[in-house]
């Protein structure tokens, strides 16, 4: 199969440079302090979930990259919480279980991919010598087309012009260092064409491939998120009865990892109290253990608006960071019953998230409107799938 021009320019990068763009990007986590450590443990065993599928896929960077942060995360980074000291043993215990299991693989995944990128850059640097190779024999031909007759002037020879490497590349697999979005890792896109090949006007075998094109990182790009169609009404079923009362109701949507998309395949409707404008879940261990029993993630969350329009109010967009921080895609559905609607949503990878996640206020408060700090979900995708449902309430 062919490769895409952004592939052929990776595989244009020297290979230990590579990897190491890989680590570097792997490397992008960050602790907040708002966020309890619980949620970080949580997470962390569903990113060793993610992970193992990718690895089963032969997705090998995807797999990498999510080894490398757990590693980062349970190693370094989460004992700069302030809430470090508060994490429970036995949770502690199965999290470096986890890291004794996960270290082995990460490193065997290492020497598969640097194998595999140094076969790439030969094949690339073996097809740059054939370019230049045949460009060559095609200029003497054009030469020799063009010879003057002995009772003619010379005429100058016309110039061999190769394509130029595309200046900047959108959508790649390594983000900027420097940004401080903490996002998964994007496959490249499957735009492909046959011949391409990414010249260079002059070979110098000396001088590494530059690869400052590779560096920008697009925050939009998410992986797909699949939502059966029942989701909406079979959930607005199970809150009528707090509808009625004019209460809240929220449950977790949960699925699994296939082909590079988050699948939603369970409902759970946790134990919960609720107002007329907020929800809260409680008993989550019921969650957990349910979840770790069925090898699902946390793909994000559902509630209702029983007199509102579906939006984020400020209440929800501080309950949906914590979902977003640990993954990007996560979303927020909301229903609307008495306006007949229901909205997907997440907070705007390029503001909304950072500005909530610095955000210390607490209850309903005001916050600013533009830019804006949500946005609905494009990535989601609705289609008739089939839904299992849990309800904890009984």
């Amino acid at each position: 199969m062919a490769k895409s021009k952004i592939s052929l320019i990776l595989d244009s990068i020297e290979p230990q440079e590579r990897l190491k763009k890989l680590i570097t990007y792997s490397n992008l986590i960050e602790v907040e302090p708002h966020v309890p450590p619980k949620r970080y443990y949580r997470s962390g065993l569903e990113m060793v979930r993610m992970a193992n599928v990718y690895h089963a896929e032969g997705n090998l960077e995807n797999a990498y990259c999510l080894y490398l942060k757990f590693m980062t995360l349970f190693l370094e980074k989460i004992r700069k919480h302030p809430e470090f000291s508060k994490v429970p043993a036995d949770m502690r215990a199965a999290n470096q279980a986890k890291l004794r299991e996960v270290l082995p693989k990460a490193e065997k995944l290492k020497q598969q991919l640097l194998e595999i990128y140094k076969r790439d850059y030969e094949l690339y640097l073996g097809k740059l010598i054939r370019l230049e190779q045949e460009g060559e024999e095609r200029r003497k031909a054009e030469l020799k087309k063009k010879e003057p007759s002995k009772r003619q002037p010379s005429a100058a020879p016309r110039e061999f012009v190769t394509a130029e490497i595309p200046a900047a590349i959108d959508s790649v697999n390594y983000p900027d260092p420097n940004l401080d979005a903490t996002p998964s890792a994007p496959d490249l896109p499957p735009s492909y064409e046959k011949d391409f090949i990414p010249p260079v006007p002059t070979f110098d075998r000396g001088k590494k491939p530059s690869s400052e094109s590779l560096t920008k990182y697009d925050t939009d790009t998410l992986r797909a998120v699949l939502v059966p169609a029942k989701v909406m009404t079979l959930f607005q079923s199970l809150a009528q009865n707090n509808t009625d009362k004019n209460v809240e109701t929220c449950g977790i949507l949960a699925g699994k990892l296939e082909m590079n998309q988050l699948i939603i395949t369970h409902m759970i409707v946790p134990k919960q109290s609720g107002t007329s404008d907020s929800c809260a879940t409680t008993n989550e261990e019921e969650i957990f253990d349910y979840q770790d029993h069925h090898n699902l993630i946390t793909i994000g969350w559902i509630h209702t608006h029983p007199t509102q329009t579906a939006f984020l109010s400020s209440v929800d967009l501080h309950t949906h960071c914590p979902y977003q921080l640990l993954m990007p895609e996560a979303i927020a559905i909301v229903c609307s019953p008495k306006y007949q609607s229901s909205g997907f949503f997440i907070l705007t990878p390029n503001y909304g998230l950072q500005y909530i996640a610095n955000c210390r206020k607490v209850g309903f408060h005001p916050h600013p409107t533009d830019p804006p700090l949500f946005k609905h979900a494009d990535h989601v995708r609705v289609e008739n799938a089939p839904l299992d449902i849990l309800d904890l309430r009984k």
